[in-house]
């Protein structure tokens, strides 16, 4: 169903801070509450879950579509990562978000995001996992929601547990920093053969999204044999990332299993526990995980 909702699209900092300060005027004793998803755009169904909580939670909704530069390393690919602003703009109008923030680069970083004030999370929970891989993500991605945070002034904000380093970094940064806003986790959106979505998923070719579910597949062997204790956590990961790794075109960066809470890496099987994989099949990278309660 389409929802009746007009969408506003604003690009500009002073505009959204004029509407929130009318939203906050015009809500009298019963204060409106303000929900917030930040994305990159070229959405899709798990976007548009996280999209949805928030239009059932919250009063009013902004979602934000910006492909961040100063996440993106000197090889990745910040030039071709795929954007479809009319497909989104769509997308977020049927599900009943108020506000579509789109800005320029230059709006968020008048002097460019190589010289602008960063944010720099606890090595602990940066360093691992994506961090290894991917040196300097995780300060432009704490420096650029910290930004949207402060633009949007947002009630709750929601993120996807799929990416739940980021999950957990950001999450960090609130408490450390005191910030107002509630940081709501929503559960990863699978594909019907558990592929969780992601914008990169379009780089795949059939052949790689066909042998893509392997990842998946791989987290759920993980969990039911290291709870089955036939054999210690450490021979279950090097068995399970000895098996991707010897799939074609798999290349696995890392299968461990951590504290949800903390990151760090458990030497035996407890619960709940975080089992996290990074591998590229082909040029793609893929990222999951899976929560065991």
């Amino acid at each position: 169903m389409i929802s009746s909702t007009e969408t506003r699209v604003i690009e500009n900092i002073a505009d959204i801070r004029v509407w929130r300060e009318s939203v906050r005027s015009a809500g009298g004793a019963d204060k409106p509450s303000v929900g917030f998803v930040p994305t990159m755009g070229a959405l899709h169904e798990g976007h548009m879950t996280l999209v949805r909580k928030a239009v059932r939670e919250c009063r009013h909704v902004v979602v934000s579509v910006f492909v961040n530069p100063m996440q993106f390393g000197p090889n990745e690919d910040f030039e071709r990562y795929p954007r479809s602003f009319e497909k989104d703009l769509q997308l977020i109008r049927e599900a009943g978000a108020k506000i579509l923030f789109h800005p320029p680069v230059s709006q968020l970083y008048s002097d460019g995001h190589a010289s602008s004030t960063k944010v720099i999370a606890p090595p602990e929970l940066t360093e691992r996992l994506c961090g290894q891989f991917r040196p300097g993500h995780f300060t432009g991605v704490t420096t650029v929601v910290l930004k949207l945070f402060s633009i949007a002034q947002p009630d709750a904000a929601y993120f996807g547990e799929k990416d739940y380093q980021q999950l957990t970094i950001i999450k960090r940064m609130a408490r450390d920093l005191d910030l107002p806003v509630d940081v709501v986790g929503v559960p990863t959106v699978r594909e019907i053969d558990g592929l969780a979505m992601s914008s990169r998923n379009a780089y795949l070719t059939s052949t790689e999204r066909k042998r893509a579910s392997e990842l998946y597949k791989t987290l759920c062997f993980v969990r039911e044999e290291s709870l089955s204790g036939r054999r210690t956590l450490e021979d279950v990961l090097k068995v399970a990332g000895d098996r991707l790794n010897k799939m074609p075109e798999f290349s696995l960066q890392y299968l461990e299993a951590c504290d949800p809470n903390s990151l760090k890496p458990l030497e035996t099987t407890q619960t709940p526990m975080v089992i996290l994989v990074a591998a590229k099949l082909g040029s793609v990278r893929l990222i999951d995980n899976l929560l065991v309660t």
